[in-house]
């Protein structure tokens, strides 16, 4: 029988592995620890790990242990079984010297090593050496700061192995000019500041990175200072791929870069002196703490050791005045650990973030350096316990509570590796149910669940104990709303309260989207007085938003729209001044998502209500005709000219929008108002396109040229979202055949160029938006015929050819811009087509077959889908077509295109008074409730979702005292119209 040697024995209870033995690991079940040392012995067979497969086939303590690691942590399980080399390693080299050797192997640069060689070999090494690192955890073999450091030093050494590659990469494609291409980042001026527990060295086992990553333009490796930024903008790119993306391999580090300034607007790298203008202009208290945990963890290190130095005096002042003190109390009380606060939960409980959890700990640590490090350099320091010890000597706290709070620090951070080496997911909850809890109970060496609930919850309680003690308590920032603190990177528990009783749903999401204000974020912000006002507007808002009974949507919106002022000190002194401009405002954010966009994509719109007169004057043709002729006088090009079309159609549609809004005008007047903008700003457009072109190509002899309206332009009832229908007519001198420019074209030709640029001057997209969704389907022959039509073309069509349908359309036919001798010429025309004699059942029957059409190819969603709905706009819009075609309207002196004001006029021969006044009060309803969900909603409509600050000024619009009766007179009235449509146009 072979005797037993000193190795045997230290391989067996894990000495030669870890250097002392292993605590034994209860497993969660016994069953299936054996069987996991089954797999694994089975694994180091197929790979040739002969001393492992020994080893986990005997009875030993660290097989035991293996076996219950295996057993609790499926993510070390797959690791081990995957590469059981990994173990086998340590056979010949001890855990310690295991990972410095492969930290070695990581920063060792591999001749010829390409970007995905370099991704796989991190990947490799990486997995190793963590899941040994977790493995040695469990062992207790070591204490748990060796723990966070080995993790912290696997981080460093791969940004190094990554950085030094990327460097060497731009060095060898001429983009840097390294002064030591043995040791690349020296004066490579590309700097990476590892952050929060990474810059501190206590990375917890399946930690993100946070890097704040700064490049110095004026450092002797870069070539081109101009060009720098792009340069290391894209070396970031590449180095947050190589070690954040998930590949066959897996990843490296999860990567994190929000921790720069304003990280929202900036790039990903940016220079050392546009970091330093911003922390010393806009940076804020909750920044100064976390520049605390600052290091150098790669790249050009002096460089990055200056830059922290020269960040000195923003970080560690000398004094602090009153405000920065009480931000300093505003972020203490947003750590969820307040007297009074309930029971410490366990189950369920964020053990990092939680009442009683790590946060506390270190949250105190940072506030108490800010207010005394500036005085104290010993309290300078970036890991938290080194610093808790410290300001026990320096008598800030009792040595018994740093006592305290660093024991419990370390079993809350082994707490939370173990929640994490279950399945290495950045979590730090202890798991509710039951396996979940015990699995995390026997990975910390507990043999019944309840010892460990009971111990982590006297460490919570114990903390949290501390921790409220720590600090007198705080003034609160309160207003008559309530408590509001927006400071800090942690929620005020008071703050969610009183945003949640304002109305806000989503409390968090609102601090924190109110919290990038006070950031500086935006340009309107920018500067301290803009944040000081706003800060005074803030509650006021709030209770705005929470009016609209839509807060979040609301917040959300103005957000936008506060993204995209130039500035904001006299905007936010106006609304404070202003309350009914405030509420203005944010009736528009919260019942008007269309008219919300439109500020939000055009600030500059804003500026129209401010016209005190805005609600007193009517948007007449001539009132409107007068601001546009304004508007364009000086125009130097033909192009600038569009974009002051686009510019002033966006604020007058707005402006109508917002007379509707406030009841300044009704719906009838809104549509008239929609159509006379469009005529005017698509006139000027067509004479514009009919300017540049002559330009070009000339004129055609003779040449006259005229816009149809149709559908809602030509009735004079558009709305906010409509598009626009028209058809181009042109006449000209018989004997022309060519145009007199330089570049002739034969009429046809010159004239559907001039329409299809007038469709691209009017449709298409520009940095000013566009001007209107053009539709000219509805010319002579639909999309096969030519997109201009001659006169004669267009008589002999109308005359011989057109369906009825089209005739139908032809009603609501109106010149709206061009030529004033074809535009009468073309009316006679469209009156005697109108007027021509017809079988009144043939117009009937093919309207009857029309519609029927309709209501199979495009039901409708709903008795709201206005238009499409039976007894709804169509079945009004044609009972007025029929009407106009078979002669059963009263003449008046003009021909009417409006369809509200053919119903009016129906001959009594056709329909009764009564239909008539349910017609006409029916299109009423219909448009009131039309204008305003166009005005307001962007796309389909939906009832069911819609803003209540919406639904108060649809009733207020229709003069209906609540929703359901709304709903209950919407389709009263549909069924009366459906059974007048019926009876007028289905009966033979």
């Amino acid at each position: 029988m072979k005797q037993r040697t000193d190795r045997d024995k230290q391989a067996e209870d894990g000495t030669l592995w870890f250097g002392q033995p292993v605590q034994a690991l209860p497993p969660l079940n016994a069953e299936e620890a054996r069987d996991a040392l089954s797999d694994l012995t089975s694994a180091a067979k197929e790979q040739g790990a002969s001393q492992l497969a020994v080893l986990s086939s005997c009875h030993a303590p660290l097989t035991d242990f293996l076996g219950s690691v295996l057993s609790l942590s499926p993510f070390l399980k797959s690791a081990f079984l995957r590469r059981p080399i990994a173990l086998e390693a340590l056979f010949s080299l001890p855990l310690a010297k295991r990972l410095e050797a492969i930290e070695a192997d990581i920063l060792t640069s591999l001749e010829g090593e390409t970007e995905s060689q370099l991704m796989t070999r991190l990947r490799r090494l990486k997995g190793e050496a963590h899941a040994l690192i977790g493995l040695a955890d469990l062992s207790r073999t070591q204490d748990t700061q060796v723990t966070i450091h080995q993790l912290s030093s696997l981080a460093d050494a791969c940004l190094g192995a990554a950085v030094r590659f990327l460097l060497r990469d731009a060095h060898n494609g001429g983009k840097l000019k390294l002064p030591n291409a043995d040791k690349p980042e020296e004066g490579s001026g590309w700097i990476l500041l590892g952050m929060g527990k990474l810059g501190a060295r206590e990375l917890n086992f399946s930690s993100d990175i946070d890097l704040i990553v700064l490049f110095d333009p004026a450092a002797p490796a870069v070539p081109d200072r101009d060009e720098a930024g792009e340069l290391f903008v894209r070396l970031t790119r590449r180095l947050v791929r190589i070690l954040h993306d998930r590949t066959g391999n897996g990843y490296v580090f999860r990567t994190d870069l929000r921790l720069r300034p304003d990280p929202g607007s900036t790039p990903l790298a940016i220079s050392v002196d546009a970091a330093l203008a911003y922390y010393e202009a806009r940076g804020q208290n909750w920044e100064r703490a976390a520049m605390i945990k600052a290091r150098p963890v790669a790249g050009d290190g002096q460089a990055g050791m200056r830059f922290l130095g020269d960040l000195r005096p923003y970080v560690w002042r000398k004094y602090m005045d009153y405000a920065a003190i009480a931000d300093v109390h505003s972020i203490k009380r947003q750590i969820h650990a307040h007297r009074g606060h309930g029971d410490v939960a366990v189950r369920g409980h964020n053990v990092k973030l939680g009442r009683g959890g790590i946060r506390e700990i270190e949250f105190f640590v940072q506030t108490q350096q800010l207010i005394a490090g500036g005085r104290y350099p010993e309290l300078r320091g970036r890991e938290t316990l080194a610093m808790l010890g410290m300001l026990a000597d320096q008598r800030w706290i009792t040595t018994e509570a740093a006592s305290t709070l660093g024991r419990l620090y370390w079993y809350l951070r082994d707490v939370e590796h173990r929640i994490q080496i279950v399945a290495d997911e950045q979590s730090h909850v202890v798991p509710e149910e039951d396996e979940g809890f015990s699995r995390i109970a026997r990975l910390m060496g507990y043999g019944q669940d309840d010892a460990f609930a009971d111990d982590l919850r006297a460490a919570l309680k114990s903390v949290e104990k501390h921790y409220a003690a720590l600090f007198e308590t705080a003034p609160k920032l309160s207003d008559e709303v309530g408590n509001l603190v927006f400071t800090g990177d942690v929620d005020d528990p008071d703050t969610l309260q009183t945003l949640t009783t304002l109305g806000f749903e989503r409390p968090s999401d609102m601090i924190r989207l109110i919290r990038g204000w006070h950031f500086g974020r935006y340009r309107a912000t920018r500067s301290a007085e803009a944040r000081e006002r706003l800060t005074e507007l803030t509650p006021a808002l709030l209770q705005a938003f929470g009016e609209t009974r839509r807060a979040d949507d609301t917040a959300i919106r103005f957000d936008a729209f506060l993204s995209g002022l130039p500035a904001g000190i006299q905007l936010f002194s106006l609304l404070q001044n202003n309350p009914a401009l405030l509420r203005l405002l944010v009736t528009i954010m919260g019942a008007a998502p269309r008219l919300a966009e439109t500020i939000t994509r055009s600030p500059h719109v804003f500026d129209g209500l401010l016209d005190p007169a805005l609600l007193s004057e009517l948007p007449s043709r001539d009132y409107l005709s007068g601001r546009l002729v304004t508007f364009l006088d000086g125009a130097p090009s033909f192009e600038e000219a569009l974009d002051r079309l686009r510019i002033f159609a966006a604020e007058q549609r707005f402006l109508i929008g917002v007379r509707l809004l406030t009841g300044a005008i009704d719906a009838p007047r809104a549509g008239r108002a929609f159509s006379d903008l469009a005529d005017l700003t698509i006139g000027h457009a067509f004479a514009a396109v009919e300017a540049e072109m002559a330009q070009r190509h000339g004129r055609i002899p003779g040449a006259r040229t005229v816009i149809l309206g149709m559908g809602k332009l030509g009735s004079r009832e558009l709305t906010a979202g409509s598009d626009v229908d028209l058809i181009l007519i042109y006449d000209h001198a018989e004997s022309a055949e060519w145009s007199d420019g330089d570049k002739p074209l034969e009429p046809s030709r010159y004239f559907a160029r001039l329409t299809q640029r007038l469709i691209a001057a009017v449709s298409a997209p520009t940095s000013k938006g566009i001007l209107y969704e053009l539709d000219l389907r509805l010319r002579p022959s639909g999309n096969k015929g030519p997109v201009a039509t001659h006169i004669d073309a267009f008589r002999k069509y109308q005359q011989q050819d057109a369906w009825t349908w089209e005739h139908m359309a032809l009603t609501r036919a109106r010149p709206v811009s061009g030529d004033v001798t074809l535009a009468t010429e073309l009316s006679s025309e469209i009156h005697a087509i109108l007027s021509a004699a017809r079988k009144a059942s043939e117009v009937k029957a093919a309207a009857v077959e029309m519609r029927n059409l309709l209501e199979q190819e495009k039901p409708a969603r709903d008795a709201w889908d206005l238009k499409l709905v039976p007894g709804g706009l169509i079945d009004l819009e044609f009972i007025a077509q029929v009407a106009s075609l078979t002669g059963a309207v009263q003449a008046g002196p003009d021909r009417e295109t409006s369809t509200a004001a053919v119903l009016a006029h129906l001959d009594p021969a056709f329909v009764d008074a009564g239909a008539v006044e349910t017609l006409v009060s029916a299109h009423q309803l219909y448009t009131a409730v039309t204008q305003v969900i166009r005005l307001c909603v962007v796309g389909d409509f939906d009832k069911t979702d819609m803003p209540p600050a919406l639904a108060d000024i649809l009733l207020r619009a229709t003069d209906t005292p609540e929703v359901s009766l709304h709903d209950a007179l919407l389709v009263d009235t549909q069924r009366n119209v459906r059974a007048i449509f019926d009876r007028l146009l289905r009966r033979k």
